[in-house]
């Protein structure tokens, strides 16, 4: 499951910023569109008050720059080559964009500067504070490591399990059963995951396949439209993760479950169970009981090492 290559960051570039945020954050390409392809290197931003004042010695120029009110009331207060001298200092840089707060109004000299230097220049009606906010988190989750996972994902009584196996061992008649039962399907067959702040994986779908399944001998079908809005999750943690296995090939079953079974995931360690797969076992149902035990396990309980100590405890009493 786990991969040893190392996975390599994503460029992220001020265009796909603009594009996936400019709905979220109202914002809006002003000038400097040909530098759309300049590379965001750090996920935050920074206010560029020093900057603008002359001291560029610390600039965060990998960072998105933000022009609120302090910053442009001091810009107004300048002599208008003074201006024109601190906005060609800024646009030097390597900077991926400036975004202007507030709908502050932006001179034509800064446009003409940017135009000619390739530096996207934005502007948003939201308050200063409020986008630096909301920026900082969508950047973070743009610059989130991912893969994918061979598996579908389903949600569980609050669990989040990704179902994997073997083609043709049944995870779509259990998925769809699952889904039967009330569950919803956060994603059928390949589950994109997302690791956030290096502590916990998210799953989710493509959004081309999202609402879909494909079941063997029907065909794609919409859950969504079959069996309601509840049936489909966008996103979940990803808690559990289990693998259905030909009876055969499953050897030392463990009966007790003393020993937890995890799978490291990007780096996450992420409880496992195999479950062995033959005629008449109900599948979903065993996941379904899974899925409420590892939330049990979570919770720090575990039956088997309960039953254990009462036997040792029993075994160790003397006789009456």
């Amino acid at each position: 499951m786990a991969t040893k290559k190392k996975r390599k960051r994503e460029k992220i570039t001020t265009e796909r910023f603009f594009t996936e945020q400019a709905e979220h954050l109202r914002l809006k390409l002003i000038a400097g569109e040909s530098g759309l392809g300049r590379t965001i290197i750090e996920p935050t931003v920074n206010r560029p008050s020093l900057a603008l004042a002359g001291f560029t010695k610390y600039i965060a120029y990998k960072r998105i720059q933000v022009i609120g009110n302090a910053e442009a009331y001091y810009l107004n207060s300048l002599l208008i080559r003074d201006r024109i001298k601190s906005y060609r200092k800024l646009c030097s840089y390597k900077i991926p964009c400036i975004v202007y707060t507030r709908n502050l109004p932006i001179d034509r000299e800064l446009k003409s500067i940017a135009n000619e230097l390739s530096v996207p220049i934005l502007q948003t009606p939201m308050v200063t504070m409020r986008f630096v906010s909301v920026a900082t988190i969508e950047l973070d989750l743009l610059f989130a490591p991912r893969d994918t996972l061979i598996g579908s994902m389903v949600d569980v009584h609050g669990i989040g399990v990704l179902i994997r196996g073997e083609s043709g061992i049944g995870k779509s008649e259990t998925v769809l059963e699952l889904i039967e039962r009330g569950y919803s399907l956060v994603a059928d067959d390949i589950t994109r995951i997302t690791l956030l702040d290096g502590r916990e994986i998210i799953g989710t779908s493509s959004e081309l396949s999202r609402y879909h399944m494909e079941v063997r001998g029907i065909g794609i079908i919409n859950v969504a439209a079959m069996f309601g809005a509840k049936s489909i999750r966008i996103e979940k943690r990803l808690d559990l993760v289990v693998t259905l296995k030909a009876w055969k090939e499953v050897k030392n079953i463990d009966r007790l479950g003393m020993d937890e079974d995890y799978m490291k995931i990007m780096g996450i360690k992420v409880r496992h169970v195999s479950i062995p797969v033959r005629t008449g076992r109900n599948l979903a149902r065993l996941i379904e009981v899974a899925a409420l035990n590892a939330k049990l396990s979570a919770a720090g309980y575990n039956p088997a090492r309960e039953l254990n100590d009462r036997l040792i405890a029993t075994m160790a009493s003397p006789k009456s």
